[in-house]
């Protein structure tokens, strides 16, 4: 059985469909909320993965659940099987030799970032879904997993973050923050639903990963729609419903801030920058102003795993030198009063 990517499922026009992820559970009396009973499989340059450990920071809880972070290039995840072709991600100690894209071209190296799974001792997210009775994959991050029950929780990174946000607050040492109020949670799911998931979060990947014309037409018309009706909101509105940072403007900057340094060039998402939406620009730069959220945000890893793991798309493994706008620049988005209708 060939091992599935994130990248393998295509539909019958050759538009990129993202496989649903099939780690489900939740914390409740099987899994109970425990210190330092559970781990973290964390890509930063993975926005849903980054997002998890954003929301692990904020939160206030890496002393009680521990985490990993993996290479940013993609490496043969069976290194001593030539008959399984499968590159994913794979961990590595820092000051590691460094090593090519899977075609043999250029050399990533194994800098500082880089943490190996001492819980599993897997050598790579494959093998810790294979430890867990899953040798179809695909093998993504993040991954939530019981050190007690050797277990995968979930891999679904939006059900991970909300049960950090709430699960575990009497380990918390930020317990009174809450990126999931009450009051908006209709408005948020409507909206992530509707808009930000599916034409942007996932637009993205669907005009990168489109194998036809028509296809890419197609998902790069939904998103800069998408961009353009979210430029127009954060004009009214601090954040995206309102005067409070949610889940959905930690979900929707960890695409905004990848997006010039690699969609516009890599994904071919190149009608507009995000430096062409001021409203965005200084939304991203409000976010990125938080610490904790600052702190995960890693340029290098980033770039370096976009440009290096599918040399289908850049054979030769060259990494381009924007980094993007400076997000440090003042971002004066407190000014802005919510006037959402």
């Amino acid at each position: 059985m060939q091992a599935a990517s994130a990248l393998t499922t295509m539909d019958k026009r050759g538009g990129f469909q993202r496989a649903t992820s099939k780690h489900r559970a939740v914390i409740n009396d099987d899994f109970p909320a425990e210190a330092d009973r559970y781990h973290l499989h964390i890509a930063l340059a993975c926005p849903w993965a980054c997002g998890v450990l954003a929301m692990l920071k904020l939160k206030g809880l890496d002393h009680v659940i521990s985490y990993s972070i993996v290479h940013p290039t993609w490496g043969k995840t069976k290194p001593d099987d030539d008959s399984d072709k499968h590159h994913g991600w794979i961990f590595k100690n820092p000051g590691d030799e460094a090593f090519p894209n899977s075609l043999g071209h250029g050399l990533f190296e194994c800098d500082d970032a880089l943490i190996p799974d001492t819980v599993t001792n897997c050598k790579s997210v494959r093998e810790v879904y294979e430890l867990c009775g899953d040798f179809k994959g695909p093998f993504t991050t993040p991954v939530f997993y019981d050190k007690k029950t050797s277990t995968i929780i979930n891999n679904e990174s939006i059900e991970i973050m909300r049960m950090l946000n709430f699960d575990f607050n009497e380990f918390a040492k930020y317990p009174d923050i809450n990126l999931y109020p009450v009051e908006e949670e209709k408005s948020l799911m409507e909206l992530n639903d509707s808009l930000v998931y599916p034409k942007i979060n996932n637009g993205v990947y669907k005009c990168g990963f489109a194998h036809s014309q028509e296809a890419y037409d197609q998902a790069v018309k939904e998103l800069f729609e998408a961009l353009e009706e979210v430029e127009v909101r954060l004009s009214k509105t601090r954040y995206l419903v309102g005067d409070k940072f949610t889940w959905l403007d930690l979900r929707l900057f960890m695409t905004m801030v990848r997006f010039d340094p690699v969609y516009t060039c890599y994904f071919k998402t190149n009608k507009k920058r995000l430096v062409d939406y001021p409203n965005l620009l200084g939304y991203v730069r409000d976010i990125y102003s938080m610490d904790e959220v600052k702190g995960v945000i890693n340029m290098k890893h980033i770039k370096t795993h976009y440009y290096t793991s599918h040399p289908v798309h850049n054979t030769f493994g060259i990494i381009p030198v924007y980094d993007g706008p400076d997000l440090n620049e003042p971002h004066d988005r407190e000014k802005i009063t919510n006037s959402l209708s």
